[in-house]
């Protein structure tokens, strides 16, 4: 088996593979996009740039949640992040994009905005941003009421989405404390080993966040 991801470890979608090869112990080789020429590579592979990607035996899988399917049913392990029971499979497909779309994607319309030089920053998209991630919070407040996991009693291809997605969101636009049942899921997922294997491997790289990383986490 050779199995290969090229990933930077501060990135979310990055994140989020990660948790996947870290729950189920699966061994790869970590093609770090600072390494000298892994970036010419990996363009070579996928002009768009988007990363992650995987490769497998030469086989290119792109696509954060594509990657976690493939790796589901190629390296199958005790954690099974997608549910054996059909419909607990469609559900946690269903939170996974529901993490991706309206809690990842409002966040980093902040990240992208800052990024911006100032005449060409967008205060209307911010705005509209922001109102997402405050309707995607008390939502997820409503639905975390009473559940460990997003999903049935076990962790999941939406708990691997959630865990980033909830953790930039929470520095970008802070959850408030009123929604007790999401800022508890948001520290159990920071509990999960898979996860703060990834959050310690990207700690080095905090003061890259444009908003100004908060001391905590």
């Amino acid at each position: 088996m050779t199995l290969e991801l090229f990933a930077h470890p501060f990135s979310s979608y990055c994140q989020k593979a990660l948790i996947a090869l870290y729950e189920n112990d699966i061994p790869f080789t970590y093609r770090m996009m600072e390494d000298p020429g892994v970036a010419e590579e990996f363009a070579s592979l996928w002009p768009i740039r988007k990363f992650p990607l995987l490769r497998d035996d030469g086989r290119v899988i792109l696509e954060t949640t594509i990657i976690i399917e493939h790796l589901h049913v190629r390296y199958p392990g005790p954690v099974r992040l997608i549910p054996d029971d059909p419909d607990l499979a469609v559900e946690a497909r269903m939170l996974d994009r529901f993490f991706d779309n309206y809690v990842m994607t409002p966040q980093g319309k902040f990240v992208a905005d800052a990024l911006r030089p100032p005449e060409s920053r967008d205060p209307y998209g911010v705005e509209e941003a922001r109102r997402m991630l405050d309707t995607s919070y008390a939502w997820l407040d409503q639905r975390m009421q009473g559940r460990t996991w997003a999903v049935g009693d076990s962790f999941t291809l939406a708990d691997c989405a959630a865990a980033p997605s909830l953790f930039y969101a929470d520095w970008t636009h802070r959850i408030p404390d009123r929604y007790q049942h999401l800022t508890a899921y948001r520290a159990r997922l920071l509990q999960r080993p898979s996860f703060a294997r990834a959050v310690e491997e990207a700690r080095r790289f905090r003061h890259y966040f444009p908003l100004g990383a908060p001391d905590r986490d």
